[in-house]
């Protein structure tokens, strides 16, 4: 009985953590039918519907949210200290479900996986891509890799790197337009701006100097954009100038395809940090997985190169 009900409710979490049969089967090693039947069979011992379904679509019920909420995390640490009686007390194991930026996670992240899988033979990293900023308990992520998450009781983060933002153009766009020499010259030039994915507003170009000078800076809009690697790539074509962060900024400097406009003056965008949660007992996968990317991001030189002292 109890080897069922562990079971359904594997099934049950991650059909509501993936929306869907299929993307939860292939998350357990079974077929979509095994992952409705269990889901079903625990309706049934519940007496309630966890899921409304249709041919196109799966979403929890309001009893199905309130049991998600209330199961999610409690089940995934009984499934970790079970992992590790397993595997032998604290050897990390399992699968850690991880999410990053994708051009800071590809550039910065991927690269050092090869080590931590040869270090940590039986941790299978899986790493997903995506611009926003996640909830880490309620989407089941067991570490993010980014900027800008709300930090509660649940979370720790680790900072990794203090993230600036420059100006910069393609050499082929500062040939046909005269540089500007200060932000004030801004205003006679194409601008490819960033709106925020959280807010959906413009951000402004808010510039400092390291002399103490700080002023927001006009520009003539060309293009409006949600996305820096996108940003970089029509900055890249010639469009215009962007703000770009430094992580994004750095291929395309290195490269030569972009070259910093007004390098004096930059923005502050914050932190990249690595989050995970902050229950008591963290496993293993993630307690040596977080270790492993600060102490190698630390000497990987990055973070030094993320401030605008280029």
């Amino acid at each position: 009985m109890l080897t069922e009900l562990s079971s359904y409710l594997d099934a049950f979490i991650a059909a509501a953590d993936e929306g869907s049969f299929s993307a939860a089967a292939r998350r357990l090693g079974l077929t979509p039918a095994a992952v409705s039947k269990s889901v079903q069979r625990l309706e049934t011992r519940l007496g309630v519907r966890l899921f409304q379904r249709s041919t196109r679509s799966l979403a929890l019920t309001s009893d199905g949210e309130r049991l998600h909420a209330q199961v999610r995390l409690p089940w995934s640490e009984i499934g970790d200290a079970l992992t590790d009686l397993r595997q032998g007390a604290g050897k990390p194991a399992g699968t850690l479900k991880v999410s990053l930026a994708h051009t800071v996670g590809r550039t910065y992240f991927v690269p050092l996986l090869a080590e931590f899988t040869r270090l940590y033979p039986d941790v299978v990293p899986d790493l997903h891509f995506d611009n926003r900023q996640v909830d880490l308990i309620a989407e089941g992520f067991d570490v993010a890799i980014g900027g800008g998450i709300e930090l509660t009781d649940a979370l720790i983060a680790r900072e990794l790197a203090r993230v600036d933002t420059i100006l910069v153009a393609a050499p082929a766009y500062l040939k046909a337009h005269a540089a500007p020499a200060h932000p004030q010259d801004l205003a006679r030039h194409r601008g490819l701006l960033r709106r925020s994915l959280s807010s959906g507003r413009l951000m402004p170009w808010t510039l400092k100097h390291d002399a103490g000078q700080e002023i927001v800076a006009s520009v003539r809009a060309v293009a409006v954009l949600d996305d820096p690697e996108a940003i970089g790539r029509a900055a890249s074509g010639g469009m215009g100038i962007a703000m770009l962060p430094l992580p994004h900024a750095l291929p395309l400097l290195d490269s030569g395809e972009l070259v910093r406009v007004l390098p004096e003056w930059y923005a502050t965008v914050g932190a990249l940090s690595i989050y995970y949660s902050s229950r008591k007992l963290v496993p293993a996968k993630v307690r040596v997985f977080v270790d492993f990317i600060v102490s190698s991001f630390r000497a990987s030189g990055h973070a030094a190169r993320f401030r605008h002292r280029l």
